[in-house]
């Protein structure tokens, strides 16, 4: 069993989830998005946000993989394992994201979106990891929390696919 301490309280976490649907009510009203939910570390988060929203609101989802068998370790490649069913020509796309690390995967995504036509394409993120001199302050436009180092469970993110189901996030003791 690894040693969890926790980082962000569950209350904090809905907080911040009601802020950012509150937001993106605002934002989207009358424009009927499509809230596309990356797999599998946002749907806790993805779930929470679109149920507080203003306006029932149409949701798919993408799952991306840069990561080895074991889950922990990126590599260098992207690859989308499963794609999108609805027709993005046109929609105006919310990407839904757990956690943004070293933008890679993110940046991927938007090139891969960006080709099939969307209306407008934006990114929320309920964690964005602050590296010195990284670009993820400009790869998200609606952000839950900045965090520093350290492997994050919880709230639908995992440690070889453990802890996705706890309510609150917490770092691994020991991680690098």
């Amino acid at each position: 069993m690894d040693a969890l301490r926790r980082l962000i309280p569950q209350r904090a976490i809905q907080r911040r989830v009601r802020a950012l649907a509150a937001e993106l009510s605002r934002d989207y009203r009358g424009r009927s998005p499509l809230f596309l939910g990356v797999l599998k570390g946002a749907y806790v988060f993805l779930a929470d946000l679109t149920r507080r929203l203003d306006e029932p609101p149409e949701i798919d989802f993408i799952q991306p993989s840069s990561y080895g068998l074991k889950g922990t370790v990126a590599s260098r490649r992207v690859k989308v394992l499963l794609h999108p069913t609805a027709d993005l020509q046109g929609r105006h796309i919310v990407v839904v994201e757990d956690i943004v690390d070293t933008g890679r995967t993110l940046r991927f995504l938007r090139r891969y979106l960006a080709r099939r036509g969307p209306a407008s394409l934006r990114v929320c993120a309920l964690l964005v990891r602050t590296h010195a001199g990284n670009e993820n302050e400009r790869l998200v436009d609606y952000r839950g929390f900045t965090v520093g180092e350290g492997w994050l469970v919880g709230y639908g993110l995992d440690c070889s696919e453990r802890y996705r189901a706890l309510p609150e996030i917490y770092v691994v003791e020991g991680e690098q």
